[in-house]
């Protein structure tokens, strides 16, 4: 008897310890821990995501109990340390804007990588900086961005949609290239850029931080054809944007034979003032004078009121040329140009009966006084003089059928003057009169 009651003191003990525990089971199904937890989860990493802050708390833990503060605390602690990691990375990869990219073929994104893939027309957008191309790579966890033509055999170097990178004002074209957002710098193959009226090309460059690029093999030109007739061929250069293009030992290729015209040292200035400077000159050949290299001389900026151009040209057969230009401009008092130029042009050998030489000049004055330096008197003047040789022997004007044809050049100067006071005025011309054809001159004299 005795050891059947202990028997059902034990089972009424199991039984409860079954109903006590299905209670709290019970308990916890209509409030779920577990569930409010990955609520909580959902919102901070939401969040992060739109990069709002984290609140501190999201629910009520007042009637919670023990078992559902313990799961609480440990999720939001986790997605506290998300929020945390996530801030830190993206101030250590130094990307403060949004990167905008886009594709109009196809774009593929790894996410273990971190590496997205744009082909066709692709478009890369950074704060102002702007990168278009067929093919770019672009990698977020490293800030690295890689762009490069895709292969066809009918453009130009076998490349179609080659790289254009833009930042600011400034502007180049590549082969290939990979830029850096956090460190700002570039490393770039095959460049090509204009700075001011003259074409810098390399075969590799690198681009720093403060937007400075150093070009390896690198040309510059003034001719803007794709293959270019003449250049500087530079070992190394150093080009800041805007500003100057400095570049160590160069020397002159015409028709992509170098020339023995070299200098150890030297810069090209890209100030958009006024400046002095080296005037490149063309090449080509004439029948009877041979090869030639023609206007090419120096500019001198001397003030903002007038300059002066020296140009020369030289042909192996012996003949040259010389001219001088110059600019004049006074605000409300006058302005004008001055040409004159000379040629001794020799045909044919030295020695032989069909050499010829010719020495012929040309002389070109214009003035223009304004109306507001003196009311009571003016000056005018329009002089275009040349001997009846110039024009034939003049490149320019061989090919411009105007000037060949013209029969005569006038020129006249005049000056006039009133007098006010006593209602007189004087007025004087002289004017000449050059018949081309049978070199006559007509004179008058001041009238």
């Amino acid at each position: 008897m005795r050891s059947k009651t202990v028997i059902f003191l034990l089972l009424a003990t199991f039984v409860l310890s079954i109903a006590s525990s299905n209670t709290s089971l019970w308990n916890g199904a209509r409030r779920s821990p577990i569930k409010d937890s990955v609520i909580v989860s959902d919102t901070l990493l939401q969040r992060v995501k739109t990069g709002e802050n984290a609140p501190k708390e999201d629910i009520d833990t007042t009637n919670m109990d023990s078992l559902q503060l313990a799961i609480y605390h440990h999720n939001k602690a986790i997605d506290d340390s998300i929020h945390a990691d996530s801030v830190q990375r993206s101030r250590a990869n130094g990307i403060t804007s949004p990167v905008v990219y886009s594709a109009d073929d196809s774009l593929v994104y790894d996410a273990l990588t971190g590496t997205a893939y744009l082909y066709g027309s692709s478009k890369v957008d950074y704060q102002n900086m702007k990168l278009a191309s067929d093919k770019v790579y672009l990698n977020m966890d490293s800030s690295l961005v890689r762009a490069t033509g895709s292969a066809d055999s009918t453009e130009e170097n076998g490349l179609r949609g080659k790289p254009t990178f833009s930042m600011g004002k400034d502007s180049y074209e590549s082969d290939t290239m990979a830029y850096n957002f956090k460190s700002g710098k570039g490393l770039i193959k095959g460049v090509y850029t204009e700075q001011q009226e003259g074409f810098l090309s390399g075969e590799r460059a690198k681009r720093d931080s403060s937007g400075v690029v150093y070009i390896e093999h690198g040309r510059y030109t003034t001719c803007d054809a794709p293959h270019p007739d003449f250049y500087i061929a530079l070992s190394r250069a150093k080009v800041r944007p805007g500003k100057d293009v400095v570049f160590g030992p160069a020397y002159l290729v015409v028709a992509d034979v170098p020339l023995p015209l070299a200098i150890p040292y030297g810069f090209f200035p890209f100030s958009k003032k006024y400046s002095s400077g080296l005037i490149m000159p063309s090449y080509g050949e004439e029948q009877d004078r041979g090869f030639y290299l023609r206007d090419g001389g120096y500019y001198f900026a001397i003030s903002d009121k007038w300059d002066l151009k020296l140009l020369g040209e030289i042909y192996t057969k012996g003949s040259w040329g010389v001219s001088v230009a110059s600019n004049y401009r006074r605000r409300y008092r006058h302005a004008g140009s001055f040409l004159f130029s000379y040629q001794d042009t020799r045909m044919g050998d030295k020695g032989l009966p069909d050499y010829s030489r010719q020495e012929s000049f040309k002389l070109q004055w214009s003035h223009r006084q304004d109306p507001k330096a003196n009311p009571f008197s003016s000056l005018s003047a329009s002089v275009n003089f040349a001997t009846s040789s110039y024009e034939r022997n003049n490149l320019n004007s061989m090919y411009n059928p105007q000037t060949l044809t013209q029969s005569t050049r006038t020129s006249s100067v005049s000056w006039s003057t009133n007098f006010s006071s006593i209602g007189l005025s004087l007025s004087t011309t002289a004017n000449l009169a050059q018949n081309m054809r049978d070199s006559t001159i007509q004179l008058t004299l001041p009238t």
